[in-house]
């Protein structure tokens, strides 16, 4: 998980990777003395979806997502002034049900900032990044999700 953006400390870290993630770990990238509250946020592999059971999804991206992640967190940064330091993570490759697929956690010195900063965070994430989800069903049927 590599920072973002330059200093003596940063500001926020970004990968978009095949490896497990570990959402405590990503927590501790956002913690300062000056923390008084940081939002994780953790987006599982669920068995079902519109109804139907999931046996397992694969993620796939574009070699740009994690510069596109980049872009998000420094726009969030920029939005969200209170925030002290943030750290996003999506996972790619095959999940399994109950896998972490994505971890979001903001930091600032209250709790109202960092709800409200994680929230959009999250939404950007999904909204933007250049990822592609295709769901395998328990009747053998296949699904891609925000495939263009």
């Amino acid at each position: 998980m590599d920072p973002t953006l330059d200093g003596q400390q940063s500001l926020a870290y970004t990968s978009v990777s095949e490896q497990t993630l570990q959402p405590t770990r990503v927590l501790e990238h956002v913690q300062r003395a000056s923390t008084g509250a940081a939002v994780l946020f953790v987006g599982l592999v669920r068995n079902h979806d519109g109804g139907r059971g999931v046996n397992w999804l694969e993620y796939s991206s574009h070699p740009s997502a994690n510069d596109v992640l980049r872009e998000v967190t420094a726009e969030i940064l920029d939005d969200h002034p209170h925030v002290q330091a943030l750290s996003a993570h999506h996972r790619i490759g095959r999940l399994d049900i109950g896998d972490v697929a994505l971890v979001a956690v903001v930091s600032s010195s209250h709790r109202a900032a960092s709800f409200r900063a994680c929230e959009d965070l999250v939404e950007r994430v999904k909204a933007r990044i250049p990822i592609w989800k295709r769901q395998v069903f328990t009747d053998g049927d296949e699904e891609w999700v925000n495939s263009p």
